[in-house]
């Protein structure tokens, strides 16, 4: 079993090895049956599912065994917990501290394995049906399998060099996925958007790394843990504030979460795979992971507050604005992750793992579920939805399970886990964890929150399911764009994991041992009917209308999620554009200028040459003369 946490990372790697060099061989025409289809595992993209497939089930398969043979002690407080199981595999040498080639599987990443690789497989399978016939789909999946061994080398990794090997490699897989239809240019733009954003925020975190490592005189995770009470609360400030610039790079939180909207340009199984199992949750992952110093480093403890309750209530508004059904979604995202990050800076890193895992499962069934109402509607935008209950039933069914766990409606998980995360940050009020003003700010808006989790999930599950049917019968789209089917549900491969999703989404909150606090309770799920029945009652009065009418003046700041992209391009992309202009202007005038203008005094010098050299022999004979007489002259008079 040591040997399970390498063999769960190399699986996936293996995968898309195969899936980028082997799919497409033999090259040669698929055989035709007499009814004119091509014979079933001859085609690059079936040769191509079953490489992405098989490899990530068995790697699903070891990180549930792990698990189970813990006996998931991360959520059992009773529990003693048993030693990591892995093994290290050498060591490089550096010149200096030596990196660990280590792998094993503690409590939390036995936990966050079955959650990366359950949703990387469901987000597999269910990408058979969503991309059927995209001439890329065997790249798409090999990219897939590469994004999840990345992840499981973050969550396994015992040497932090190590996971920022994964760290990174993660940050490529999001460029590839993202722009995976890059012939649109909104696409590519979104792509590197991401890539660039998710890259400064790593600078800062590789510098944490350092400092840590440097610190404790190792790059081994449980070296510098042991290592954290021995160093000085500078060093701990100073690592933390630097690793807490990836956190809000990866997790797309405030400041650095403009790139996750955008990156719903994607497919979105892509969407439900960064948003539920890989690069949103390895933020959080890191955070739990290295909390100890984070515990010794206060003023990152506040930071961490005020960027927590920034992002929830606002990314909240943002999403009760939207008509793009995917970028609900995706604000939806930012204010749950924000929500764990502000349960870990109140304190309490078990309360806000187990939201990150429940949040995997109900967030990655409603992207799929979205998947499904796209994929049968061929838009985004809820305006061109609506009565797809009787169309889909099956998606209604799974996606209201997803919305009843987004907004912590009993007996969903998100109503467990909200609530251990509300009641640590209330509890930090009175235990003086962090600051007073952060704690209240931070209480404060989790609770603003829920209401506004429960509006804007209210009003997206009532303007896709409900009211009258706007579906319009559309032509077949071009590649590189949502399918349009007929009025039955998706394929099989589309719908089983939605509902084999559902099931978690739904009871994974009994897991474990649930604390709730009856008051605290009672006012998440109260506030979270209040701002479901203020969206009700506004889409009562007019069905047709936008329930996001309630907003008033706010609704254009929150629709441009507060013109935070635009603050951004002003402070920063135009005066980088305009430095840009500035140097090819300098290049070219200056430098190019130098070099044209030396070219241009040898091109009229050599014009002077040349009346000279013009080939008559009697300017030559009178000039050699002329030479002679000058030269007898010069003679004569100055001897």
């Amino acid at each position: 079993m040591t040997t399970f946490p390498l063999l769960t990372v190399l699986l996936p790697f293996a995968a898309a090895f195969a899936g980028l060099l082997l799919s497409r061989w033999p090259h040669k025409r698929p055989e035709k049956h007499p009814t004119g289809t091509s014979t079933p595992g001859t085609q690059p993209n079936t040769r191509a599912a079953w490489m992405a497939i098989l490899p990530t089930a068995a790697s699903a398969i070891l990180a549930t065994w792990l698990a189970w043979d813990r006996g998931l002690a991360y959520f059992t407080a009773t529990t003693t917990s048993p030693p990591p199981t892995g093994q290290t595999y050498g060591s490089i040498v550096t010149g200096g501290i030596p990196i660990s080639l280590t792998l094993q599987a503690d409590d939390l990443s036995a936990i966050l394995g079955v959650l990366v690789t359950l949703v990387a497989l469901a987000v597999q399978v269910y990408s058979v049906g969503y991309l059927r016939g995209d001439p890329r789909y065997p790249s798409y999946s090999a990219f897939i399998s590469l994004f999840t061994s990345a992840m499981l080398l973050v969550v396994y990794a015992g040497d932090l060099l190590v996971l920022y090997v994964g760290w990174e490699i993660m940050g490529l897989c999001s460029y590839l996925l993202i722009g995976h239809w890059w012939e649109d240019r909104d696409n590519s733009r979104a792509a590197i958007k991401a890539f660039l954003v998710t890259r400064l925020g790593d600078v800062g975190f590789l510098f944490g790394i350092f400092v840590l490592g440097m610190a404790a005189d190792s790059f081994r995770i449980a070296d510098v843990l042991a290592k954290v009470s021995e160093m000085s609360p500078a060093t701990l400030v100073t690592a933390t504030m630097l690793l807490l610039a990836g956190v809000a790079g990866k997790s797309a939180q405030v400041p650095l979460h403009t790139w996750l909207p955008d990156a719903m340009a994607g497919p979105t199984p892509i969407s439900a795979l960064i948003h539920a199992a890989t690069m949103v949750a390895a933020g959080i992952f890191i955070v739990a992971r290295l909390f100890p110093a984070f515990l010794g480093a206060q003023p990152t403890l506040d930071v961490l507050a005020v960027m927590a309750a920034l992002g929830m209530l606002g990314a909240a508004l943002a999403a009760l604005a939207q008509d793009d059904l995917k970028r609900v979604l995706a604000y939806s995202t930012v204010s749950q992750l924000a929500y764990m990050a502000g349960g870990l800076a109140a304190g309490s890193d078990t309360a806000a793992i187990f939201h990150l895992v429940t949040h995997g499962a109900f967030k990655a069934l409603l992207f799929l579920c979205a998947g499904v109402v796209i994929h049968h509607v061929g838009s985004n935008l809820m305006t061109q939805m609506g009565g797809l209950r009787r169309e889909l039933p099956v998606t209604f069914v799974t996606m209201t399970i997803g919305f009843a766990a987004l907004m912590g409606i009993p007996p969903a998980s998100g109503f467990f886990s909200k609530d251990g995360l509300l009641l640590a940050m209330d509890e930090a009020l009175s235990t003086g964890g962090l600051t007073d003003a952060a704690a209240f700010l931070l209480y404060g808006c989790a609770l603003a929150t829920v209401a506004v989790t429960g509006a804007y999930a209210t009003r997206a599950w009532l303007r896709t399911f409900f009211g009258e049917a706007r579906v319009v019968a559309l032509p077949e789209p071009e590649p590189g764009t949502a399918h349009v089917v007929d009025v039955r549900e998706a394929p099989r491969t589309m719908l089983v994991p939605v509902v084999l999703l559902a099931a978690p989404a739904l009871l994974l909150g009994f897991v474990g041992e649930p604390h709730l606090d009856l008051g605290v309770a009672a006012i998440s799920v109260v506030l979270a009917l209040l701002g479901a029945g203020a969206v009700y009652a506004f889409w009562r009065l007019d069905p047709v209308a936008d329930p996001a009418r309630l907003l008033g003046p706010l609704r254009a700041p929150c629709e441009r999620a507060f013109y935070v992209d635009e603050l951004y391009a002003t402070l920063f992309v135009r005066p980088v554009l305009a430095l840009g202009r500035l140097v090819v202007r300098t290049d070219d005038v200056v430098v190019d200028g130098a070099v044209r203008g030396s070219g241009r005094s040898a091109r009229g010098l050599s014009g002077v040459l040349r009346l000279a050299q013009n080939g008559n022999v009697q300017l030559y004979v009178s000039g050699l003369l002329a030479g002679v007489l000058l030269i007898v002259i010069g003679a004569v008079v100055f001897a």
